[in-house]
């Protein structure tokens, strides 16, 4: 009977275990707000076939993202900005329109509201 229990007992903890790190892998997931999941999916829809780089964008030899590829972006990256309290003019001023610029700045943020979804999570523990 003990032969039978021990393993029993291994797998159940094993499987608690699991359980637990995928119940905390969703809460950060579901502690993003909208406006965080619509960036993300902004940055991923770069991989789609429709939205890679072109032969022409490949061949500039630079890093930085084309104004096509920009434009994906943008869109979710205002949202995210205006959702920090942040006016459209306050935008419009401190970019001056710059698609670069506003990727950055909400990039920036998004980088903030995540560590303070972690921090909040370290807390709970």
């Amino acid at each position: 009977m003990k032969k039978f229990f021990l393993p029993v007992l291994a797998a159940v903890l094993t499987l608690a275990s699991c359980n637990n790190e995928n119940i905390a892998a969703n809460t950060v997931e579901s502690m993003k707000t909208p406006q965080m999941e619509n960036f993300d999916k902004a940055f991923k829809s770069l991989g789609d076939p429709q939205n890679r780089p072109t032969e022409e964008e490949k061949n500039r030899n630079t890093s930085e993202l084309s104004d096509r590829r920009k434009a994906l972006l943008v869109p979710a990256s205002k949202e995210l900005i205006l959702s920090s309290g942040v006016t459209e003019a306050e935008l419009t001023r401190k970019t001056g329109g710059d698609m670069s610029q506003i990727i950055v700045w909400a990039t920036n943020i998004y980088m903030q509201k995540s560590d303070e979804i972690r921090k909040n999570l370290k807390s709970e523990k």
